[in-house]
C-alpha cells in the first residue's frame, strides 16, 4: 500500500479540510500525519487509522521582532528534523493545508524528492503557502482568481462529507434561528456583539452560538451556546442564516449547504486582511453580505440580518444540497497524478 503524509495546523481551517480527503484515500494509502503540539494533535486522535507525527514547528511573528533573527536556524533544524520523519515513514506524496507547521515538512519532502501538493483556502497566498510554492509540484486553490500563478490548479475547497449529513437540533422555537461563530477559536468580536445585546437580539433570533475559547457560557431565554462541536454539520442543519468570521474554510461549507449568511471578517489591524478578500468576493457573487469590523456597530449588524432573513423568506431559500463534493475529486486526482510511481 502507497503512503501519503498529510500535514498543515495551527489551527482547524489547515486541519479539517486536509481531513476531508481521508475517507477516499484511507481506501489507497497508509496514512500519516505531521504536525504541531497544537489543535491539529487534539483533533487526530479521533482518527485512530492515521498515524501521528508531532514535529517541530517554527512560526513567523508578523511584527518586528528579534526573536525572527532565530528563524533561519529553527527552520534549519526543523527540516532536518521533517526529513528523519519523512525517510522513516517512506512517503510516496505529501499533501499540505499551509500554515506553518507544514513549512519545514514541505521543504524536507522536495530534499527527498518526495513530490508536494499544497492547497490554499483563501483568496491570496498566506506567508507558508508563498514558501511552500517553490517546492510543491502544484498548489491547489479554492478561489479561480487565486490559480492565476504559475503551479496553481483551481479546485475549490476540500469539504468533509459530513458536512452534507446534518441532523436537526432538538430546539422549539418559532424564531428563526441564527448561528454565530467564529471559527475554532472562536471570535472575541462577535461573542461581545452576543453578550452585549443578549436581552434584543434573542427577541428576533433564536441564538445558537460557537463561541470559542474567547467565549464563556451563558444561559437565556432564546439561547444556546457552546465552546466547541465537532459536529458542526448539526449546527448548520439547525440554522436558518448564519453571522460569521469569514475564513475560507467555514464560508464554503455554508456555500455549499446555501445557508445565508453575513460575514465580520477579522480585521486588518490583527490580520492579513485575507478575510476581509474573502468577505468582499462571496458579496460580489452574491454568496454572502459582509460589515468591516470596524463599521460593524450592533444596530447595523441586526438590520442586515433581518434584511437577510426577509430575503430568505421570500425566495423560499431552502435550495436542495449538493450531493458531490468536485474539489475533493480534483485533488485526489492530483495527488494520483503527482505520487512517486
Amino acid at each position: 500500500m502507497k503512503k501519503i503524509v498529510l500535514t498543515g495546523g495551527g489551527t482547524a481551517g489547515h486541519v479539517y479540510p486536509a481531513l476531508a480527503l481521508v475517507d477516499d484515500l484511507k481506501k489507497e494509502y497508509e496514512i500519516h500525519y505531521f504536525g504541531g503540539d497544537g489543535m491539529e494533535k487534539e483533533i487526530l486522535k479521533k482518527y485512530p487509522y492515521i498515524t501521528y507525527h508531532q514535529i517541530n514547528a517554527v512560526k513567523l511573528e508578523r511584527k518586528l521582532t528579534p526573536k525572527n533573527l532565530l528563524i533561519p536556524f529553527k527552520l534549519f533544524s526543523a527540516v532536518r528534523s521533517a526529513k528523519k520523519e519523512l525517510k522513516k515513514v517512506d512517503a510516496d506524496i505529501v499533501f499540505s493545508k499551509g500554515g506553518f507547521v507544514s513549512v519545514p515538512v514541505v521543504i524536507g519532502a522536495s530534499k527527498l524528492k518526495i513530490p508536494v501538493i499544497s492547497h490554499e483556502s483563501d483568496l491570496s497566498l498566506g506567508l507558508a503557502n508563498r514558501i511552500i510554492l517553490h517546492y510543491a509540484n502544484a498548489l491547489c486553490t479554492t478561489f479561480k482568481d487565486t490559480a492565476k500563478r504559475k503551479k496553481c490548479v483551481h479546485t475549490g475547497q476540500p469539504i468533509r462529507k459530513s458536512i452534507l449529513d446534518g441532523r436537526r437540533l432538538n430546539i422549539e422555537t418559532n424564531l428563526p434561528v441564527l448561528l454565530v461563530l467564529g471559527g475554532s477559536s472562536g471570535a472575541k468580536f462577535l461573542n461581545d456583539v452576543v453578550y452585549e445585546n443578549i436581552d434584543d437580539i434573542t427577541k428576533h433570533f433564536f441564538v445558537l452560538h460557537i463561541y470559542g475559547k474567547s467565549g464563556k457560557k451563558l444561559t437565556h431565554q432564546n439561547y444556546f451556546g457552546v465552546p466547541y462541536t465537532d459536529k458542526i454539520e448539526d449546527f448548520y442543519s439547525t440554522a436558518d442564516l448564519v453571522l460569521s468570521r469569514a475564513g475560507s474554510g467555514v464560508i464554503n461549507e455554508l456555500k455549499l449547504l446555501n445557508l445565508p449568511m453575513l460575514l465580520i471578517p477579522l480585521s486588518k489591524k490583527i490580520s492579513r486582511g485575507d478575510q476581509i478578500e474573502n468577505a468582499k468576493y462571496f458579496e460580489k457573487y452574491g454568496y454572502a453580505s459582509y460589515i468591516e469590523e470596524e463599521e460593524a456597530s450592533y444596530d447595523k449588524i441586526l438590520s442586515e440580518l433581518q434584511k437577510i432573513q426577509k430575503k430568505c423568506l421570500k425566495n423560499e431559500k431552502k435550495v436542495k444540497k449538493s450531493e458531490k463534493i468536485e474539489a475533493n475529486d480534483k485533488i485526489l486526482k492530483l495527488i494520483k497524478k503527482y505520487e512517486r510511481k
